[in-house]
């Protein structure tokens, strides 16, 4: 397998590592945009959030959780999550990971709102979107 963050967890390719059990490795994303912006991953290589069993979603998401709140007891102030799944919604590297941005108040950061000026019909949305 030629996936980039196999190999990194494998230790073939260099991380900064911030957490790490059976299940779950966490480090630093190289981008380097946000302070302590972190990269949460499934041992288990999955291709993303949709393609994870029920076991590997809740130990990423209870290692996000641990680490979000980790952060928060060092002084950060809110803390952004996100996943990207496919590569139409942005995802790069096709194993899954969960993002976590540590906020400060007045950083300036933004999480990019993809149409601010486009408004949708709630209510037809709703009756096309709606599980039953």
């Amino acid at each position: 397998m030629d996936c980039i963050f196999c190999k990194i967890m494998k230790g073939e390719i260099p991380s900064y590592k911030i957490y790490e059990d059976e299940h779950v490795f966490a480090m630093l994303d190289i981008a380097a945009d946000v302070e302590g912006h972190t990269l949460v991953l499934p041992k288990k290589h999955v291709l993303d959030m949709n393609e994870a069993d029920e076991q590997t979603f809740a130990q990423v998401m209870n290692a996000t959780k641990r680490i979000s709140a980790h952060y928060i007891s060092l002084g950060y102030d809110g803390i952004n999550v996100l996943t990207n799944c496919k590569a139409s919604a942005g995802q790069e590297v096709m194993h899954w990971h969960v993002h976590i941005f540590p906020r400060r108040n007045g950083d300036e950061a933004k999480i990019k709102v993809l149409h601010p000026d486009k408004q949708f019909n709630l209510e037809e949305l709703t009756k096309k979107l709606r599980i039953d």
